[in-house]
């Protein structure tokens, strides 16, 4: 059945990008010109943001909300065939496919943009949501009414949901990992698998606090936020630090797997480092002004404070009873 759900999620995902860039632009009977979508900085916003390249550097942000979750190929590689090879493989094929595909979607959908003001407008048709804006006006330009737009974000929304299914999924592996190396607090609880060989503790646990987080939402949209911050530089941040250490301390002591980059692996290395750096960066960067209490990015309050939690905890406690991870067979 997981099988049956993850092959399902990645049809899922994959045709209904390439329906999506495709009807969009072809239903709407207003396009914009190539000059628009590839030169044109909106300027006049109500963000309170006019330099252009300050416009472009917070427009690469979109891109790399797209770029993330590659790792789940290294998180279930314990229930993939040659993870050795397999595993290097789901990640540098995912990204990609991302890069590629990602760029036509957005550019299918920029082309369908003709009216900002109207598409950024908190009264819109679509309560202030710019690409069901999107969806809506296309259709409505055609037909007279949206409800094409509907089956439209309707794909989009079943695409959510099988991101999310994939993603407390890939959390469950790392949270069963992590224990069974005695690195959580009620460890044996965490890694203990049913007869499918599953951690469903850990499954159930991921899905609880998921849960849990986007309940925030409806009381304190600050709060929400600050978390989508974390689990978003937070994972770019756990990306790069193995990297980092991979190219500095470990650089004459490191042995590569049969997956690697050979003598390219430390350029590609810092050049990841950098990147990884550069959008930590933006990340923290306000998106609008002036900056009130109200529009403050609380991203580097949020990372900055997880992450100082993280470095005492190593300190104070961790590493004097956490060995590192268990070898689980024999070489």
């Amino acid at each position: 059945m997981a099988l049956f759900f993850g092959q399902l999620a990645a049809a899922w995902n994959f045709l209904g990008v390439f329906v999506l860039m495709i009807l969009i632009p072809m239903v709407a009977t207003q396009r914009a010109s190539p000059e628009f979508v590839f030169t044109h900085f909106n300027t006049e916003n109500d963000a309170g943001i006019h330099n252009k390249l300050y416009i472009f550097v917070l427009g690469l942000l979109m891109s790399q909300y797209t770029l993330t979750g590659y790792d789940a190929s290294a998180h279930m590689t314990e229930e993939t065939k040659n993870a050795d090879i397999n595993g290097p493989k789901g990640i540098i094929s995912s990204i990609g496919i991302s890069i590629l595909v990602g760029w036509a979607y957005l550019l299918g959908i920029t082309f369908a943009v003709t009216n900002i003001p109207d598409l950024l407008s908190k009264d819109n048709d679509a309560g202030g949501y710019a690409l069901a804006q999107v969806f809506y006006l296309a259709f409505k330009s055609r037909y007279g009414h949206g409800a094409g737009g509907i089956i439209c974000l309707g794909i989009v929304a079943v695409a959510i949901f099988f991101c999310g299914m994939s993603s407390v999924t890939s959390n469950s592996r790392m949270a069963y990992a992590f224990s069974r190396d005695g690195a959580m607090p009620l460890s044996p609880l965490w890694h203990k698998v049913n007869k499918q060989e599953v951690p469903i503790n850990a499954v159930w646990l991921s899905a609880f606090i998921s849960f849990c987080m986007a309940l925030t939402s409806l009381g304190s949209l600050v709060a929400f936020q600050a978390m989508v911050s974390i689990a978003t530089i937070g994972l770019y941040i756990a990306y790069a630090l193995p990297i980092f250490f991979r190219v500095t301390l470990a650089r004459n002591s490191f042995v590569p797997g049969p997956f690697n980059l050979g003598r390219y692996g430390v350029i590609v290395g810092w050049i990841a480092v950098a990147w990884v750096t550069t959008i930590t960066i933006l990340f923290s960067l306000p998106v609008a002004y002036p900056v009130t209490k109200d529009t403050l990015n609380y991203t580097p309050v949020a990372v900055g404070g997880l992450f100082i939690i993280t470095v005492s905890a190593w300190v104070l406690s961790a590493r004097h009873w956490f060995k590192g991870p268990i070898t689980n067979i024999d070489v």
